[in-house]
């Protein structure tokens, strides 16, 4: 049984006016076996007791008194071969809602995660999924991604679950890295310690945050082609 944990940053971008500044939604997520779970939840545990952290964490907290504690988190992601991170870079100055969508921006919210997810559903693997949880004007969205989900992918999600961030680490740290990749797209690092985080991220991969190949499982960033994929 694998496990991924969701959030997303700029949400509002497919919400509302979408150009100018800020245009590029990012959701991302965090996988790892359920197995592996308790492992990674103590030591994420043990390093907000080390470092005085007593809240949530999150992209927007960092700051220079917390900059030690984020580097940690980020190089524990890393050196953990067992957590992977999968992102879909959405320039939504660039989406039909009313073609695609029903114009329906929730629904094209919703069709942006199947896209997410689809190819990272294996075969022969049952997966539980965690989405931070919002309020949805229409009844029923997630088993309905679950319906569409197991229909299209080689895999079985079980279920898909609304999940507050501050009751789970592990949303915390799919924000983190999801507000890291939008911060370096849409030109947004507002801070010394957010571009050390970046350039931290960007040390570990080896490259400028930016499209990567499927083939890239560690830090996989998926910038799709709109017009190329009809959502």
């Amino acid at each position: 049984m694998y496990e991924i944990y969701c959030d997303e940053s700029r949400p509002e971008s497919i919400f509302s006016e979408r150009n100018g500044s800020n245009k590029f939604m990012i959701i991302g997520g965090v996988l790892m076996n359920n197995g592996h779970r308790k492992k990674v939840k103590n030591k994420i545990k043990y390093l907000k007791k080390i470092h005085g952290i007593n809240k949530e964490f999150k992209w927007t907290g960092v700051s220079p008194a917390k900059i030690e504690f984020y580097i940690d988190i980020i190089n524990f992601f890393f050196e953990d071969p067992e957590i992977r991170f999968r992102c879909i870079v959405v320039d939504t100055s660039k989406v039909d809602l009313e073609k695609y969508h029903d114009s329906d921006s929730e629904l094209g919210f919703y069709k942006f995660y199947y896209q997410l997810l689809v190819k990272w559903i294996d075969g022969n693997q049952k997966y539980r999924i965690y989405l931070d949880d919002k309020q949805n004007k229409q009844h029923g969205r997630l088993s309905e991604l679950t319906s569409i989900l197991n229909r299209g992918s080689f895999g079985f999600v079980e279920q898909i679950l609304p999940l507050r961030s501050n009751e789970s680490v592990f949303i915390q740290l799919a924000d983190l890295l999801s507000g890291a990749v939008s911060a370096k797209y849409n030109s947004t690092v507002s801070s010394q310690s957010k571009k050390r985080i970046i350039d931290l991220i960007e040390n570990k991969i080896d490259s400028d945050i930016g499209p990567t190949p499927f083939s890239q499982k560690k830090f996989n960033v998926f910038q799709i082609r709109l017009g190329w994929v009809n959502v």
